[in-house]
């Protein structure tokens, strides 16, 4: 998503607030988050004086109406916990969480039951398929319990089978298929309802890296196609990278750091996340936007012109098949060059991480 485009989300309500949000397991749990000397507590500390863990601390967040929105982190840091309080599958502790303006902890269980069944819809890591029913009887499933007719619900189980690429499989049962194509299942019987948004939690986790590859390029055609919002968890920084327009990077149950995939890599937080990033080909996900100068003498009227949005990786082929700088040009205005020496220092993590940020002037026209 484009900076204009997140500028456009923020400034409607969010699909999902969080504020302040707590998921504590233990004796006497809702003590923690009031406490501010147990809440300061590490989690090894917490869990020795209390017999307490704080499984989510302290989380704050907006999500944007079509952004992907992904939670990351590793085993034990709270980003499954986070997105099963989404929807109330687990309670939170404290804090307020908000769906389009709705108080998602006030909701009743019909409200919470509508809420789950039509408005926000879950992708599991384990595919949880019926193994008795075919294919198309699985899509339609979530259909059926919302009471849709039969021939109406396997009309649209078809459309959705067809758009993730199944359309010939749908007399087949579950253990027919690969596990990939088990999964693409799954994420059709989750568009089937044509829910707000979806919730991924760590979905391809358990796939062949092939595969995988394959399940990643199905969800980025699909937001491409529909925009549609989605909250995708996962353990694997290069799959964060990929998907997500903004990532919550979570440690011990807080967020050490949110930000977009550029921002997290350009500029870690603190050593934890620069450890995190550290192996990251800095080239795939820079911008020429961080990574251009201020255009000197007569380079603002030389070389090739391209957005400010291109990966360095893409400039490298432009500048190495021209021999000469490119020029970072938005809506017919140069903003900066790059050159050799400024490529080769993002690849290299030389780069100042500000980059020739523009500052309201212009270095000339193109």
């Amino acid at each position: 998503m484009s900076t204009t485009e997140h500028a456009q989300g923020a400034a409607t309500e969010p699909v999902f607030a969080v504020r302040n949000l707590w998921k504590v397991f233990g004796p006497k749990a809702e003590r923690i988050p009031g406490d501010a000397r147990l809440g300061e507590l590490s989690a090894a500390e917490l869990t020795a004086r209390t017999g307490c863990t704080a499984a989510v601390r302290d989380v704050s967040f907006d999500v944007h109406p079509g952004e992907v929105f992904v939670v990351m982190g590793l085993s034990g840091s709270g980003k499954s916990t986070l997105v099963r309080c989404l929807t109330r599958l687990i309670e939170p502790t404290s804090g307020t969480l908000h769906i389009d303006g709705e108080d998602v902890r006030a909701m009743d269980k019909s409200r919470l039951r509508e809420l789950r069944r039509h408005r926000a819809a879950m992708v599991f890591q384990h595919f949880g398929l019926l193994p008795h029913r075919t294919v198309l009887d699985n899509i339609a499933y979530g259909l059926e319990i919302q009471g849709m007719g039969k021939v109406e619900r396997r009309a649209r189980a078809e459309e959705m089978l067809a758009k993730v690429g199944l359309d010939r499989l749908g007399d087949r049962r579950p253990g027919q298929l690969s596990g990939g194509q088990q999964q693409r299942v799954g994420l059709a019987r989750a568009l089937a309802t044509d829910p707000e948004v979806l919730l991924f939690d760590e979905p391809f986790s358990a796939l062949d890296p092939l595969i995988r590859r394959d399940m990643q390029d199905e969800v980025v055609r699909l937001h491409r196609e529909e925009g549609r919002t989605m909250v995708f968890i996962t353990h694997d920084l290069s799959e964060a990278l990929r998907l997500g327009d903004r990532i919550a990077l979570m440690r011990d149950g807080g967020v050490v750091q949110l930000g977009t995939p550029e921002e997290i890599v350009a500029a870690p937080a603190d050593d934890y996340v620069r450890d995190f990033v550290r192996d990251v080909p800095r080239e795939q996900v820079i911008t020429l936007r961080r990574a251009m100068r201020p255009a000197v003498g007569d380079e603002a009227i030389t070389g090739a012109v391209l957005p400010p949005s291109t990966r360095v990786v893409d400039a490298i082929e432009a500048v190495a098949r021209t021999g000469e700088h490119v020029r970072v040009g938005e809506d017919g205005n140069v903003l900066g060059v790059v050159c050799h020496s400024r490529l080769l220092s993002v690849v290299a993590g030389l780069d100042s991480g500000h980059g020739g940020e523009p500052r309201g002037e212009k270095a000339g026209a193109i």
